[in-house]
């Protein structure tokens, strides 16, 4: 059985939901000075907003589209100790709306110059390697060959990058995506099956030091601003793996080590969203809140097809192509609220 590597996952991730009061409004209880911030409007169709703390609190990007980075002062306003804190903007704090925040850790600061092929060009970021997450602003040098350093201090399992100075797509690299992961690329921002693509990671797999890049404007244009999210697989924290459908409501059970607190599904060897489902927007079984990272749309409400969260993983509880397909290709990315078994080996159910 294997032991976690974080006791309290809530230190590092946490869900946070919150009501709009269409004034200045400090968000509390995260329980830590998050680094990344992705926030969504529940009962309407207003776009992802995207926040971090190496590209500054202001600085909006939108996983539903392409736009680039733009500055809104009224939205995010300031990372704080225990939270964030929002202006007046219906976007993030509609009065009376509804909206959930998911919140990650990183804080140690790095920076330098990357690598590879072409022109050295700077990065800056911050780097959590206990929780294995990294954000990196870097510039490209449009030649493949260019290396990111992710600081992770080990191989990372999931990428999430794009040029934010322009508009371009949210490229995804994700380890069990095919049989060689590093010749694909999916796009966040759209519903598409995964597809090849030596422009975006050149065919090179990432290191425990780099991520590679090939040509692609999408990643690499030169002097282009870009960002990067990088994510290591942290024992009972973390885990970022594939499944297939059964086309069963008594649906295929995914083993993490953990109990999920947070779960996002792209179906791959065909269109379908980006689904995320957590639990406290889902606070009993079955979770089947869901929001979609490509679209703007509401939230999903009592829908049906979602996923029984338990000690261990999880499991799919509806027939649906978006989650379920028979025989369907899937990958997710997970995120703990308990571990199966803490470092002192204690279950910690029963702790």
């Amino acid at each position: 059985m294997a032991y976690t590597d974080i006791d309290k996952p809530s230190d590092y991730f946490n869900t946070k939901l919150y009501t709009g009061t269409g004034a200045t409004h400090n968000i509390t209880g995260v329980g830590f000075q998050p680094d990344w911030v992705w926030i969504k409007e529940r009962n309407s169709a207003v776009s992802h907003h995207l926040y971090d703390s190496v590209r500054g609190a202001t600085k909006r990007l939108e996983s539903d589209n392409t736009d680039a980075e733009t500055t809104a002062g009224t939205f995010l306003t300031s990372f704080d100790s225990d939270g964030f804190t929002l202006g007046s903007n219906g976007g993030l704090n509609g009065s009376s709306d509804t909206y959930v925040a998911w919140n990650w850790k990183a804080g140690t600061s790095v920076s330098g110059n990357t690598g590879g092929s072409g022109t050295a060009k700077t990065y800056t970021g911050s780097v959590n390697t206990d929780a294995g997450f990294s954000i990196i602003r870097y510039i490209g040098n449009s030649t493949s060959g260019h290396t990111i350093p992710h600081h992770l201090g080990t191989t990372p399992a999931l990428v999430i990058a794009r040029t934010i100075s322009v508009a371009k797509d949210w490229n995804v690299y994700h380890h069990k995506n095919t049989s060689a992961p590093e010749t694909d690329v999916l796009v966040l921002n759209t519903t598409a099956a995964t597809a090849d693509d030596l422009g975006v990671w050149n065919d090179t797999a990432p290191t425990s030091s780099v991520v590679t890049l090939g040509d692609s404007s999408q990643l690499n244009t030169n002097d282009a601003t870009c960002i990067m999210y990088a994510f290591a697989e942290k024992t009972g924290y973390s885990k970022f793996g594939s499944y297939v459908g059964n086309g069963n409501a008594d649906g295929t059970f995914v083993y993490t080590g953990f109990k999920p607190a947070w779960v996002l599904v792209k179906r791959t060897d065909s269109a379908e969203g980006w689904y995320i489902f957590d639990n406290k927007r889902s606070d009993f079984n079955l979770s089947d809140d869901a929001l979609r990272a490509n679209l703007s749309n509401a939230e999903i409400s009592n829908w049906g097809v979602g996923f029984d969260f338990l000690s261990n993983g999880f499991k799919a509880r509806a027939t649906d192509a978006s989650i379920n397909s028979s025989g369907g290709s899937y990958i997710y990315m997970c995120f703990a609220e308990a571990p199966l078994v803490g470092s002192n080996n204690v279950p910690c159910t029963a702790r």
